[in-house]
């Protein structure tokens, strides 16, 4: 008999004397020498039957046999009789169930005998089926045994949450849920084929599907030159910035099929809205395709199956958290449903080789709402970024598995929609004043985003006579401090007595070490109120000793500035080499400074 059988009869050994009492009338009864039988299973003199109406007083008594369990009770008279509860059983009816489990026909997975009207379980709650719990990161999915303050994969604390499943309702989880979904798509076997047969007669055009105009292309530019069939594409964003307006534009493009010579149909399913909602929406972008339908529904197989009859060049599901599959545990957005609706549609857009497009939301910390564990099966994973006081929209390609991450779509939002930007590089800068006394302390550096190159405005504010104070807004405090000590030390101006206030224009965070040299001139040019000239821009790192240090992507950043007709730029004396006669630098003078000094020479030294 197995650990697992013993555990569930609750039976161990009992000591013989009280299992062979002399008063059993039936000696088939008498076949308790089993060691594996309970302490529970005992003989007790204190529990008596009623005495039978033609019973006489001088016979003896007979002893009540129990089984004591945490799970129901029942009681067995030595006779071989039941007694008047409805959970008893007989002493047979208990050795057959001992002899099914010991042939292995009983239930070893919950631990529970069935034999006549009695039973015995264990491992069982109220009579339902079994409840598997375990504790789920919010952040990666990794699933834990027990509840911990560490996440074991991911390492971040009090993300694990407690998840249950009960599989007594029929539902069924991971291998029954993959099946189930197999059962859905279309039929066929994959052979193993070369690599050569793959790429036989099939350019790189081939393998994607373009998208026409402004718009289009830099939606292109950001998925790596077009969509792949049968890719899985998420866009995540925050409420409001703009994810459903960008879709049903692409959604659009593709339905129009400019590209492909004729009109293809797509399909586009919300769960959030219904298709009177969506149509507005295209109404107010003047979208007026024949080809592009409309569903509301939330059943990834009633999504699925309406899909496969009309055959679109592209699935459009508005969002991944708000549909559900029948029979995985959990509802719409937990966990298990967001993992599986995302394994389903993976399925679907590899067999049938239409692209998959998925909406999803972002929580608090700007990523995505879900297990973790959903940017690993997508092959393209979107953010839209954007500020509620600005207009401009940024879409930056964060996975894919098709194009470069470091691509970056620049767009403007309008009455009509997205709109792209046709010179992103100088859409953060101020409005460009004539040179004045009031332009003191302001600069221009050159940033970079992915492979797009920004114009940035600093400026900055020194006031003498008040107590030392700075006040930063858009760079990091340290950064500040260490370049304010920098020019005090190595470039001797006497800032220690002024305050010092620096800000950067609309609203844009400086990250990298590319914007020192324009912030440690932005102080200069207040400090020494001498305005700096408006096409002057300056791009280099700030080392503690003063020395100017070069970044990377100096051509991508000097390109930038003389596409947008600045006339000098100051840079790291070891960048000015390279940098000197390349194709299109002719109208840009280039002015390489080895510290900051060379820098005050050179920009201030006509005041």
């Amino acid at each position: 008999m197995q650990v697992s059988d013993m555990r569930a009869l609750r039976a161990i050994y009992t000591p013989q004397r009280l299992l062979k009492p002399k008063s059993l009338p039936n000696p088939s009864l008498i076949s308790f020498k089993d060691s594996t039988f309970s302490r529970h299973f005992h003989s007790s003199t204190q529990l008596r039957l009623p005495e039978p109406p033609n019973s006489t007083a001088g016979e003896e008594s007979r002893p009540l046999w129990s089984v004591l369990s945490p799970a129901r009770k029942a009681s067995i008279r030595s006779d071989g009789g039941e007694s008047g509860s409805e959970d008893e059983m007989g002493p047979s009816s208990l050795v057959n169930g001992v002899s099914e489990i010991e042939k292995g026909k009983g239930d070893r997975s919950v631990g529970k005998v069935k034999s006549g009207s009695g039973s015995v379980s264990g491992g069982l709650k109220n009579g339902k089926g079994k409840v598997k719990t375990s504790w789920v990161c919010s952040d990666c999915g990794e699933t834990h045994g027990q509840w911990m303050g560490k996440c074991r994969s991911c390492f971040k604390f009090n993300t694990l949450k407690r998840f249950s499943e009960r599989n007594d309702d029929g539902k069924v989880s991971g291998i029954g849920v993959s099946e189930k979904v197999r059962s859905w798509l279309p039929r066929g076997e994959a052979q193993p084929v070369r690599l050569t047969d793959v790429n036989r007669g099939i350019s790189w055009k081939d393998r994607r599907i373009p998208l026409h105009g402004t718009f289009g292309s830099e939606v292109g530019t950001v998925l790596g030159g077009g969509i792949v069939p049968g890719s899985l594409i998420f866009i995540g964003g925050d409420p409001g910035v703009g994810k459903s307006t960008l879709v049903l534009q692409i959604a659009a493009l593709i339905a129009e099929g400019h590209e492909l010579g004729k009109a293809s149909s797509v399909v586009y399913v919300s769960g959030e809205e219904s298709i009177e909602q969506i149509g507005s929406r295209a109404d107010r972008m003047g979208i007026e395709t024949d080809d592009l339908f409309l569903y509301s529904s939330t059943d990834i197989e009633d999504i699925i199956s309406k899909v496969q009859s009309i055959a679109p060049q592209a699935l459009i599901v508005d969002s991944i958290q708000t549909v559900y599959i029948e029979g995985a545990a959990g509802s719409a957005g937990g966990i298990v449903q967001v993992k599986e609706c995302t394994s389903a549609l993976l399925a679907f857009a590899k067999r049938t080789n239409i692209p998959v497009f998925l909406i999803g939301h972002v929580n608090k910390s700007g990523e995505i709402a879900g297990p973790r564990v959903l940017e690993h099966i997508v092959d393209v994973v979107l953010y839209m970024e954007g500020e509620k006081h600005s207009s401009y929209r940024l879409l930056r390609s964060v996975k894919n598995r098709f194009g470069s991450t470091d691509e970056l779509g620049v767009f403007e939002m309008s009455q009509s929609g997205l709109e792209a930007v046709s010179n992103p590089g100088g859409m953060f800068l101020g409005e460009q004043l004539s040179d004045s006394e009031f332009l003191a302390g302001i600069a221009v550096a050159v940033v970079m985003d992915g492979s797009r190159s920004f114009l940035i405005e600093i400026q900055a504010l020194c006031v003498s006579g008040q107590a030392i104070l700075q006040q930063v807004n858009g760079i990091q405090a340290s950064r500040a401090s260490m370049i304010i000590s920098v020019l005090a030390k190595q470039a001797g101006l006497k800032l220690q007595e002024n305050a010092i206030f620096l800000n950067v224009v609309s609203g844009v965070t400086l990250k990298e070490t590319a914007g020192d040299l324009a912030i440690a001139a932005a102080i200069c040019s207040s400090f020494l109120e001498s305005p700096i000239p408006n096409s002057t821009a300056f791009i280099g790192e700030i080392g503690l000793c003063g020395e100017l240090r070069p970044v990377s992507a100096m051509d991508k950043r000097v390109h930038t500035l003389a596409k947008l007709g600045y006339k000098m730029c100051i840079v790291p004396k070891s960048a000015d080499k390279s940098l000197r006669g390349t194709p299109g630098f002719e109208n840009i003078e280039i002015i390489g400074c080895k510290n900051l000094k060379e820098v005050i020479n050179n920009v201030f030294r006509s005041n």
